[in-house]
């Protein structure tokens, strides 16, 4: 089992999941955050601190959806290993629904 980060990061990317990971398996994209399912270690500590509550088990039906793309995205985007600055909009995308449609392939820095 592993983590995976779904929609509700899309234009969030908080990062404050990135500097308690044991393991530096977070990678960013321009919009939106991935953690590498095939490094992540299944501790949960990146969970609760989600401000945007956008991370959940795999196994959990709300990540379905996104595992695939934790894993395509983690092949090409760097690696992330300090908190970095959260967009100036983060706070108004926070919660919002139907995010998918705005998830940028671009590689983030």
């Amino acid at each position: 089992m592993a983590y995976v980060v779904t929609e509700n990061c899309i234009k969030c990317k908080y990062q404050d999941c990135v500097e308690v990971c044991p393991v530096d398996c977070f990678y960013e994209g321009e919009n939106f955050l991935v953690i590498n399912p095939d490094e992540c270690i299944d501790c949960g500590v990146c969970e609760p601190e989600c401000p945007a509550e956008a991370i959940f088990p795999d196994s959990d039906p709300k990540a379905a959806a996104w595992t695939d793309a934790n894993r395509q995205y983690a092949g090409s985007w760097p690696n992330i290993t300090r908190k970095g600055d959260a967009p100036a909009d983060a706070d108004e995308w926070k919660g919002k629904p139907d995010k998918t449609k705005l998830l940028s392939p671009n590689p983030g820095r």
